[in-house]
């Protein structure tokens, strides 16, 4: 495993700093060493500090889960509610594979 060690953030990160205090001037990332090849490169390639690429990208991921819990929730409500009625798997899969052939055909 390779380590990325980054300083604080600097105040123009994403990251809502009234919302989330840091909890240490540093933090230690251990990534693949294919991984951390690429965000040093794209640090490279952008100019932008590895510590702000690795900061975006978790707190993209943490935006990106918290829509997915959001509408899993709100799809569990309506599904409960009665507002939604679930497919049965075998229907699922069929209406599946009736939209992929006809999508073949229009393609082909």
């Amino acid at each position: 495993m390779s380590r990325l060690t980054f300083g604080a953030a600097s105040q123009d990160s994403c990251i809502d700093r009234k919302t989330a205090p840091a909890y240490a001037e540093s933090m230690e990332v251990r990534l693949e060493p294919e991984l951390a090849a690429k965000v040093e490169q794209w640090s490279v390639e952008t100019g932008r500090p590895v510590g702000d690429l690795v900061e975006d990208a978790i707190t993209g991921y943490f935006s990106e889960v918290q829509q997915l819990r959001e509408t899993l929730d709100r799809r569990y409500d309506e599904m409960a509610s009665g507002q939604v009625k679930g497919i049965p798997g075998d229907e699922a899969r069929r209406m599946l594979e009736e939209r992929i052939a006809a999508r073949q055909r229009s393609i082909a």
